[in-house]
């Protein structure tokens, strides 16, 4: 099993989150030692939570979970990218493709991304 150096960043790394056929990037999270485990055992995308302390099957509530597709390691074994199958066309909990919708224009964020769900139907709140 591949080795990864959870030591440096208090037991977390990130993972770079890119769709597997655009190369487009769909988000940035944090993989523990279980949720990394996880992710290699079950083949979804499995991250840890920061705001809710606890493991996170990507769309386990919205049903746009990640297949993953493909797994690169950087250099220093401390860094992931995963090339995931977006299934349900989303990643962004609030309803966007990507979680880069917005773009700095300006000093001012101006969204460039388009809605593919709502979340408030989805989630019940924003």
């Amino acid at each position: 099993m591949i080795e990864l150096d959870f030591k440096k960043s208090d037991g977390l790394i990130p993972a770079i989150v890119q769709d597997w056929k655009t190369n487009e990037v769909l988000m940035l999270a944090y993989v523990n030692e279980i949720s990394w485990k996880e992710t290699l055992s079950s083949g979804y995308a499995t991250y840890w939570s920061r705001s809710r302390g606890k493991l996170w099957k990507k769309g386990e509530s919205s049903g746009h979970l990640q297949i993953v597709k493909e797994i690169s390691i950087d250099c220093d074994n401390d860094t992931i990218l995963l090339k995931v199958d977006q299934i349900g066309g989303a990643c962004c909990h609030e309803g966007y493709r990507t979680c880069f919708f917005r773009r700095l224009s300006d000093g001012k964020l101006e969204t460039v991304g388009e809605r593919v769900f709502n979340p408030e139907e989805k989630y019940g709140k924003k």
